[in-house]
């Protein structure tokens, strides 16, 4: 049998990376500090515990990067979607669970396999390197000293508290009859920022809409935190004064609209590259508050976003995160400490599943080194491949954020060639459709190869 392998919270990367190790006959041993340490939202002692939704999102991995990912996970053996199965309740297309049933199930499938043992106790510092193998997968509230710990080795500018997150929009959803390719004062690359122009009545119109939108209250644990400056959700800029969003991030200056040269906007809204393929485009400036339907409602009203479909929508909360891309290996280890890997929502990714999906990697990897077998690194045209390749994806370092799975990170599906040998461009649903066939045609390769 090999070495035991410890990981350091219970939440659903930890849960899914212990399955992984003990169904790859690898001694797993759980540190989890609840209930003897509360969490400011946990309310129950079980694991993996559901805290803001039981909706595990879509399930239709025909159409959806979500479920395509429910779908990955299922067939290589993930145990959250195990236990997410046998608990769902009614949902139309999306998965929810018995938000307790889901928690106990799990709970109870790790506390009775053999080689699965807990420690209920807080990890203060990170274990080194005599102490062995460890997993961290203490999520967005890891506890002070962890944190305090894991500054001190990746140091402060490499991990993140709260969350600014400006949404993301897919680039084939901008209308470029209104919108235009272009940077400030024509610097850089033309390419590298989408132009969207305002007038002065549309920009007032929006403005009005922001201030009075809903907006999403911080949790208790979240109320600490304070706006700076540098950060402001776009709502809080509006609030400062009707013209203060022109001398901000939508300022016009610099700018030319091709489709109207002799018209300078009153405004524009820019769209900065998110991704290597270009699918997605980054709202510069626009990270908020507002709720998400708020935000599809009134970032609709810009000119060329009418259509706008989002693959991320903003937030700011508490988001405990490394910089995966400089700190992690192909594998997840921490390149200064070999010895530690990390998984979950602190590794840079957003959502229950994702969490889970990283954990079972994690897993994976943890127990290929402990067994002495090289590891296969899932392809990058599947769900669980893509979102490790965000990881790695050292593209735009300095705006690193955390992450949904969606397909504008998968590799692009242009079209395909016909019988007859014509190439036929392939878009809307039918290209979706074409992701999710590929995904699963290259999952099933890569798990007869692990």
């Amino acid at each position: 049998m090999a070495d035991e392998v410890h990981i350091i919270g219970a939440g659903l990367a930890g849960s899914e990376a212990a399955w992984q190790l003990a169904e790859r006959s690898v001694k797993t041993v759980i540190h989890e500090m609840r209930p003897s340490k509360a969490s400011p939202a946990h309310k129950t002692e079980y694991c993996a515990e559901l805290v803001c939704s039981n909706s595990l999102r879509s399930d239709d991995y025909e159409h959806n990067a979500v479920g395509l990912m429910h779908e990955e996970m299922r067939r290589v053996g993930s145990l959250i979607m195990q236990c997410a199965d046998a608990t769902k309740v009614p949902a139309g297309g999306a998965l929810a669970v018995d938000r307790d049933g889901f928690a106990e199930t799990v709970t109870r499938k790790l506390k009775s396999h053999p080689l699965i043992s807990f420690i209920n106790e807080e990890i203060t510092a990170l274990p080194a390197a005599e102490d062995g193998s460890f997993i961290i997968a203490s999520g967005p509230l890891t506890s002070e000293a962890l944190i305090a710990s894991i500054l001190k080795e990746v140091n402060a500018q490499a991990l993140n508290f709260y969350d600014a997150i400006a949404p993301v929009v897919y680039k084939e959803s901008i209308n470029f009859d209104k919108a235009w390719y272009q940077s400030r004062y024509d610097k850089g690359d033309k390419f590298d920022y989408i132009n969207c122009p305002l007038t002065q009545e549309e920009y007032y119109a929006f403005v009005n809409a922001l201030l009075s939108a809903e907006k999403v209250e911080f949790h208790d644990f979240e109320k600490e935190a304070s706006y700076f400056d540098g950060c402001l959700p776009i709502e809080i800029m509006a609030e400062r004064g009707i013209e203060t969003l022109v001398f901000g991030p939508m300022k016009p200056v610099g700018l030319t609209n091709p489709h109207n040269p002799e018209q300078k906007p009153y405004a524009v809204v820019q769209l900065r590259q998110d991704n290597k393929e270009d699918t997605l485009r980054n709202m510069v400036g626009f990270q908020t508050k507002l709720k998400y339907g708020e935000q599809q409602r009134i970032f609709r009203m810009i000119p060329g976003l009418e259509n706008a479909e989002f693959a991320r929508l903003g937030g700011i909360h508490r988001n405990t995160f490394i910089k995966s891309p400089i700190l992690l290996d192909d594998f997840l280890r921490l390149k200064s400490r070999p010895n530690l890997r990390f998984a979950g929502q602190i590794t840079g990714c957003e959502g229950y599943i994702e969490s889970a999906a990283i954990g079972l990697l994690a897993g994976y990897f943890a127990a290929c080194e402990a067994q002495q077998v090289q590891p296969v690194l899932p392809p990058e045209t599947t769900a669980l491949g893509a979102m490790l390749k965000h990881l790695r994806d050292d593209t735009n370092i300095d705006d690193f954020q955390p992450m949904n799975i969606n397909f504008g990170i998968f590799p692009t599906i242009q079209g395909e060639t016909t019988k007859n040998g014509k190439f036929r461009k392939i878009k809307g649903m039918e290209r979706k459709e074409a992701y999710c066939r590929r995904a699963l045609a290259d999952i099933e390769n890569w798990i007869a190869q692990i």
